[in-house]
């Protein structure tokens, strides 16, 4: 039990790449005898991390209820000296722990809250009351609960947490090595996206900037990684096909080296979300996957992002509301290959400096160091 810590979730993959890659594997690299409680089909230990498997869910609802349970019996058999979760569906299992005078880390992803606003599944008549609700439960769960945010954004409004620390999803430095500068296809230039796939992710205006390059006379494929929705996926291939689109392809959700091994060809990287929700206070992983990728960025001009943007030199900001404007930093990015390619070593370099996983690791295992003193 000394240094065993016990790592719950139930919504995310077994190789989720914040818990298992960067977290998990770190801790183990440290010395922690690391157990994951995570939707499995069995019991194995994988690079040192031990599965604890969960059952699979039929949905939502069985998930949120019935896994919460579970998860906590499971985690509570293993008598573990802190108890590290990732979903605020398994806050009550946290407070349990908690109240039975376990240590119990919160690893808070997403400020719910906020989301919750832009959920598409949640009537839209409910959602205001329903994240002022969820806003006084997690007051109440949260009161003696160290937490970890994933961004900067959701210290400043959870001001009240009364110990945390902030350890940012930045990109692990080995996982881009073999990637790094391929880009082209058989001379044709491409433009990449990796991540979730959905309309307030900018799908639809990056179909429709690629639209607009073709209406140009600008010869480009578009290769997208991410999972997406069937409907979606039905809707987008639909606009290509009204927009006379053929060089657009839809991968689905890969494993990391499989989406990096793709995107990594691409001569520009997309994210170009709308400013909604805590994508406008939140840092994009993709964004500094580009970078690590040596490829230059087209993103939403956030504040936050253009900081990070204009700092590094490593790229151009658009309006996300704005498919041409999009268009346009993509033909210019292409039209000036000099100027791309110094953009895409710059963000490198950023990322090698100091956007990188390997100087959260330290705050990680600080915060752990902190925690059993």
């Amino acid at each position: 039990m000394k240094n065993k810590i016990c790592i719950l979730t139930s919504v995310h993959l077994l190789f989720d790449t914040r818990i298992f890659f960067k977290e998990a594997k770190t801790l183990v690299n440290a010395g922690y005898d690391v157990i994951l409680i995570v939707q499995h089909d069995k019991t194995e230990i994988v690079d040192g991390v031990r599965i604890v498997p969960l059952p699979g869910s039929r949905n939502r609802f069985s998930r949120m209820f019935g896994l919460t349970w579970k998860a906590f019996w499971l985690g509570l058999r293993e008598n573990a000296r802190a108890y590290h979760f990732h979903d605020p569906e398994l806050m009550l299992t946290g407070v349990l722990l908690c109240l039975i005078g376990k240590k119990v880390v919160y690893d808070m992803h997403e400020n719910v809250s906020k989301q919750i606003l832009n959920k598409d599944w949640i009537h839209p008549w409910i959602r205001k009351p329903l994240a002022r609700i969820f806003s006084l439960a997690e007051r109440v769960a949260l009161a003696n609960i160290p937490v970890i945010f994933a961004e900067i954004s959701y210290a400043k409004d959870y001001s009240w947490v009364k110990r945390s620390e902030v350890i940012l999803n930045m990109p692990q430095l080995d996982q881009f090595n073999e990637f790094a500068g391929r880009k082209g296809h058989g001379g044709v230039p491409i433009v990449g996206y990796l991540g979730g796939v959905s309309d307030v992710r900018g799908s639809f205006l990056m179909v429709e900037a690629i639209g607009i390059l073709k209406s140009r006379g600008v010869n480009c494929q578009f290769h997208c990684v991410g999972s997406m929705t069937e409907k979606h996926q039905q809707e987008l291939e639909a606009r290509c096909h009204q927009l006379n689109l053929i060089d657009v392809h839809f991968y689905g959700e890969l494993n990391a080296p499989d989406g990096y091994q793709i995107i990594s060809k691409a001569g520009v990287g997309l994210a170009v979300l709308k400013p909604i929700g805590n994508y406008f206070e939140s840092y994009p992983t993709k964004m500094f996957e580009y970078m690590a990728l040596g490829m230059p960025v087209v993103v939403s001009n956030f504040p936050l992002w253009r900081e990070v943007v204009d700092g590094s030199r490593c790229g151009v900001c658009v309006d996300p509301l704005n498919p041409q404007a999009t268009a346009d930093a993509i033909q210019w990015l292409f039209e000036h290959p000099r100027e791309a390619k110094e953009m895409g070593l710059n963000g490198q370099r950023a990322v090698l400096e100091k956007y990188n996983w390997d100087n959260e690791a330290k705050k990680l295992l600080d915060f752990y160091r902190r925690l059993f003193s």
